[in-house]
């Protein structure tokens, strides 16, 4: 659950973003019956995706990445340049390797597919909303495969010790302010290290940063 005003603990918000009326009806029948997660709203499509989590400013936002018009892709896009503190779960049947590596770079926080188990959503969200990477196990192979693929099993040697202890922390959902106290830096420093360990194993963002970190047995 996520922290109320005065210290209460409050469910998760959780916004539904899918293009068939049977797939979000699904959704909320079942995350309606969990006590620490609250369905707070519905879009059928990427521009109303983005509105509705504009409006409602939901903790985390379950999204299809295949829908009419503006899809999940480009909706993921929108709510990054609107500095949308969100987390966005991808939840769709589309497999392809194509649609995974550009909804991470747009930002999304984790990929799953349709099929799911249940209890495996519930659990994914709360992993989301505390802020770690979430990749189904098919997912995370076709992104590693991709990084093996560009020569990245090299890379992480050129890292100083601060950089690893950064990156371990980056794997285990840490934000920039939980690293600098738990490091004791200052958050400026913190980002240049962010920014250096990016640069130096030529990562988009910390998404693929965390995944980096767990193969490579770095955190998480």
């Amino acid at each position: 659950m996520a922290e109320g005003d005065k210290g209460e603990r409050r469910p998760i918000r959780v916004l539904l973003v899918d293009d068939h009326q049977v797939v979000r009806r699904g959704l909320r029948t079942f995350l309606e019956i969990q006590d620490d997660i609250e369905v707070v709203g519905e879009a059928s499509d990427g521009d109303e995706g983005v509105a509705a989590t504009e409006q409602l400013r939901p903790d985390v936002v379950l999204m299809d990445i295949k829908m009419p018009g503006t899809d999940g892709i480009e909706a993921l896009r929108r709510l990054r340049e609107l500095d949308n503190r969100a987390r966005v779960l991808v939840v769709t049947s589309f497999t392809e390797q194509r649609t995974v590596v550009p909804a991470l770079r747009a930002g999304a926080a984790g990929y799953v597919y349709k099929d799911i188990d249940p209890d495996a959503l519930a659990g994914a969200i709360r992993s989301i909303h505390a802020g770690h990477v979430l990749l189904q196990p098919e997912v995370a192979g076709a992104l590693l495969s991709q990084e093996d693929n560009n020569g990245g099993q090299g890379r992480g040697t050129s890292l100083t010790d601060r950089e690893r202890e950064v990156l371990g922390l980056i794997a285990d959902g840490r934000s920039n302010r939980e690293i600098a106290r738990t490091l004791v830096l200052s958050e400026k420093t913190v980002k240049t290290h962010v920014s250096n360990i990016l640069m130096k194993l030529d990562l988009a963002d910390r998404t693929q940063a965390a995944l980096w970190a767990v193969r490579h047995g770095i955190g998480a």
